[in-house]
């Protein structure tokens, strides 16, 4: 049979529905689309700002009376000082508290002394005389010349280590810290009665508490010994120097 012969069946239309959604809005409705998702975006951040604040109001509640807004040092104490500074405690906290009106504790998650000014405080020098009377403690002085900080005006820290001086290791830095301290300690008591001054030798490190002119003396001698040179000439020339510091004033 051919195709010809016998016509096709007529199709019914059919009805496509087209959604507005589908259709990209341009002009107005685009420009309207941009300032929803503004709005959005602007009310997202608002709520994360206003999170923020409510946490930060929390943490605020939460933080611990000492780390407010005032002024505190915190001085970090050694294990091996932790026993002596337990013995010592009642003798420093008395002059830190009733001489200087400040207010001290020992921090024992964070090993460290905690030292801040209370409403009595009136010396604005006050925190800073507390904290290097722990400090100088901490680093090995006797309680009786750590207090001199606070009796005196004039008296410094100043700490170093031999290796700043030169650079030795093994034997020859143990043979270096031998010469400084001398046979049952008496070159470091010389340097000490000669310059007035008080030398802590803590291994490799060296603490000098004095006044500013009678530490350079001291640190003078210290490095001329850790250079090599004898104590002999070491103890003449710092007596020279002495002499001459104290006709001066």
């Amino acid at each position: 049979m051919d195709m010809e012969d016998h016509d096709l069946p007529d199709l019914d239309p059919v009805v496509v529905d087209i959604k507005p959604s589908a259709v990209k809005s341009s002009g107005a409705d685009g420009a309207s689309e941009k300032q929803q998702k503004r709005k959005r975006r602007d009310t997202q951040s608002s709520a994360m700002v206003l999170d923020a604040t409510e946490e930060e109001k929390t943490s605020s509640k939460k933080r611990p009376r000492w780390e407010g807004e005032t002024d505190v040092r915190k001085i970090p104490v050694p294990a091996n000082r932790y026993t002596p500074l337990k013995n010592a405690w009642p003798q420093l906290v008395q002059p830190v508290v009733e001489h200087l009106k400040l207010q001290m504790r020992f921090n024992l998650k964070t090993r460290n002394v905690e030292i801040r000014p209370s409403p009595e405080t009136a010396d604005i020098g006050a925190l800073q005389k507390g904290a290097d009377l722990i400090k100088a403690y901490v680093l090995g002085f006797d309680v009786d010349d750590a207090m001199a900080l606070i009796r005196l005006d004039d008296l410094f820290l100043e700490s170093f280590e031999v290796t700043d001086v030169k650079p030795l290791k093994g034997d020859h830095l143990g043979r270096a810290i031998g010469r400084l301290a001398g046979k049952g300690g008496r070159t470091k008591f010389t340097i000490e009665n000669v310059t007035k001054t008080r030398i802590v030798l803590a291994d490799k490190n060296i603490h000098i508490l004095g006044s500013f002119q009678n530490i350079q003396i001291a640190r003078t001698a210290i490095c001329n010994l850790i250079l090599g040179s004898p104590p002999s000439k070491v103890y003449g020339t710092m007596r020279a120097i002495a002499a001459r510091s104290t006709q001066r004033m």
